[in-house]
């Protein structure tokens, strides 16, 4: 049974979800599953915007059947060459013989790394700020390089503002029904999802992300059509704000995570102990999260939410905690910066995880260690009790005065 919506007169969502997966990419958690969204407008010409994962691809057809009606297909536009895109497009020139393949330079280089049809014949190349009218609709290329691919590129329509933004403003999470994100509860739903993907599959790119808001500049945006998750058309500017701020490493609140890796709980004692004394001196956010059970994607996602950092871990074979360490090189990877730190440091007999935690934030740019650092010998003991007092102080103080 075909399962499409329109979004707009004309336009049509063909896309599928996906509840089966367990992970994204092989290696994000996904508690719910995932959409896979696919646009289709009829007009004089016919345009489908990005293919869907072949996971869902007999729903996909089922979709796609029933709008066309017996129409053939003029064009397919490639925003986005990941796998969970574009693992239909052979299928659809083959449906399709004389469809054109709309795409930059990037585009098909990866299709032909991925894919062995020749599709010269079909390729029809576009730079950026061309322009393809389909009658009454009229999509504009903009460019949009490592946001997160290199490929990577979005349609302007010009004639309604709807910006198709490939994998940009996406979530985790599959849709339930209601498309739109004034259909359902986005902040509860979906938002600390759509953290989670920005932070873990955008995060780094930042600086692209940018760049493709000065290239928006003064474009008229009405509704938003990313390849994962709910349609925007009502919040459009709270999206675009918490973009703004996830692509610069602005912290959308004062708050703390507290991280740790713990053996046989010493460490998350001292942790507990510091959180506690955090609250009781008037900070309303506190996150705490051990490394060893907490997938790491969850963690960083509140990194990029909150001000204040702490990590705690103790020393491994005269090394940082496995996990931690697997944590700290993610944060690096993904160019975490701008966040104040605290560290606390765990040994029995030789000290080396809060020097090693040390030369992992000095990687980061601009990770400010709010003060001195704990280093506990196995326990934390009554005599060290006023160096916990201390580090409570410190950043209490500076999350409630800066």
């Amino acid at each position: 049974m075909y399962n499409v919506r329109e979004i707009s007169p004309n336009i049509y969502w063909v896309g599928g979800n996906d509840r089966r997966i367990n992970l994204f990419e092989n290696l994000f958690p996904l508690e719910n599953g995932v959409s896979y969204n696919s646009y289709l407008i009829m007009d004089e010409k016919t345009a489908l915007i990005d293919t869907v994962d072949d996971s869902v691809t007999n729903q996909y057809w089922e979709n796609i059947e029933h709008v066309l009606n017996g129409r053939e297909l003029d064009y397919l536009i490639i925003n986005h060459m990941e796998p969970d895109h574009c693992g239909n497009i052979e299928d659809v020139i083959r449906r399709f013989p004389n469809v054109k393949v709309v795409g930059n330079t990037k585009s098909f280089q990866l299709f032909h790394q991925f894919y062995t049809m020749d599709t010269k014949a079909n390729e029809m190349l576009v730079c950026e700020g061309d322009e393809l009218n389909l009658g009454a609709h009229n999509l504009k290329f903009v460019f949009a390089p490592m946001v997160h691919w290199p490929e990577v590129m979005m349609d302007y329509e010009t004639t309604k503002g709807i910006l198709f933004a490939a994998d940009a403003f996406g979530t985790f999470g599959a849709l339930n029904g209601n498309l739109f994100d004034d259909e359902t509860d986005y902040d509860n739903v979906y938002l600390d999802e759509a953290r989670r993907y920005y932070a873990n599959i955008v995060g780094k790119f930042g600086a692209q992300v940018q760049a493709v808001f000065k290239k928006l500049a003064g474009a008229q945006v009405n509704m938003i059509c990313s390849l994962h998750g709910p349609v925007f058309r009502k919040d459009i500017a709270k999206i675009m704000d918490l973009y703004d701020k996830w692509s610069r490493y602005v912290p959308e609140k004062k708050g703390v995570v507290l991280f740790y890796g713990s053996m046989y709980g010493n460490t998350e004692n001292a942790v507990m102990a510091l959180a506690n004394k955090l609250g009781q001196r008037g900070i309303k956010d506190i996150r705490v999260y051990d490394v060893s059970k907490t997938h790491p994607s969850y963690i960083i996602s509140d990194i990029w939410k909150y001000s204040h950092l702490v990590a705690a871990a103790p020393t491994y074979n005269m090394g940082l905690y496995y996990p931690m360490d697997n944590l700290l090189h993610e944060m690096i990877a993904l160019g975490v910066k701008d966040r104040k730190v605290a560290l606390i440091g765990n040994h029995s007999w030789a000290s080396a995880a809060l020097k090693t935690m040390v030369d992992r934030f000095s990687c980061m740019k601009n990770m400010t260690l709010i003060c001195e650092s704990i280093d506990i010998r196995s326990r934390l003991k009554e005599d060290q009790k006023e160096l916990l007092n201390d580090l409570a102080d410190a950043i209490a103080k500076s999350v409630l005065e800066d």
